[in-house]
């Protein structure tokens, strides 16, 4: 798991997914139907954090930046690396149903051509 991260990071690192021509792929979601996806802007989110641009990662996918910690504790329950002390917040963190409602509402607002929801659009 160590490896994959380390290979991510150095993959977004050397390949910038905003160059014209970039190995990196946009969205083909987007590109097909012109709507955001709960994870449109990710790549550029997180190629921004590799370089230390939290708030360029933030205008890419607030979503995404604002669950890293979470995944983080999830990916350490899951490679049995947890302290005991979180198991119980790691447990309710896991229920599915409510992270639905939140990409869904998520994936809704930030197709709404208003302020603030225009906030949530990448880019």
């Amino acid at each position: 798991m160590l490896a994959a991260g380390a290979a991510l990071v150095a993959v977004l690192w050397h390949a910038d997914p905003n160059a014209e021509g970039s190995l990196l792929p946009p969205c083909p979601f987007q590109a097909l139907t012109g709507i955001f996806c709960p994870g449109c802007g990710a790549t550029r989110a997180l190629h921004a954090l590799v370089h230390g641009d939290l708030a360029g990662a933030m205008a890419m996918n607030p979503l995404l930046v604002l669950s890293l910690p979470i995944i983080a504790l999830m990916l350490a329950r899951v490679a049995g690396w947890l302290p005991n002390g979180l198991h119980g917040l790691a447990r309710r963190l896991s229920d599915a149903r409510p992270w639905a409602v939140v990409v869904i509402s998520y994936a809704v607002a930030r197709n709404i051509p208003l302020e603030p929801f225009t906030w949530l659009a990448p880019g």
